[in-house]
């Protein structure tokens, strides 16, 4: 497999073909802080990195979005 960047942005298809997540609870888990949020790229487009998506696939049980302002620091 090639080497992906972590700031890649990830679609939302994309998302929940990796996560395995529904529609639904992906956007209920962001609405409770337990899934990254999605970052805005144009009126009616969004998506989200790629970086922040595999620290969630790594620990989805206790993932927070504090452990990303925790990783960034």
């Amino acid at each position: 497999m090639a080497f992906q960047s972590p700031l890649r942005l990830m679609r939302l298809n994309e998302v929940l073909d990796l996560t395995g997540l529904s529609r639904a609870t992906l956007y209920r888990k962001i609405a409770a802080g337990t899934f990254p949020t999605q970052h805005k790229l144009a009126e009616r487009c969004c998506g989200w990195r790629a970086g922040e998506v595999e620290m969630w696939l790594r620990n989805p049980h206790a993932f927070t979005i504090a452990d990303l302002k925790r990783e960034a620091a």
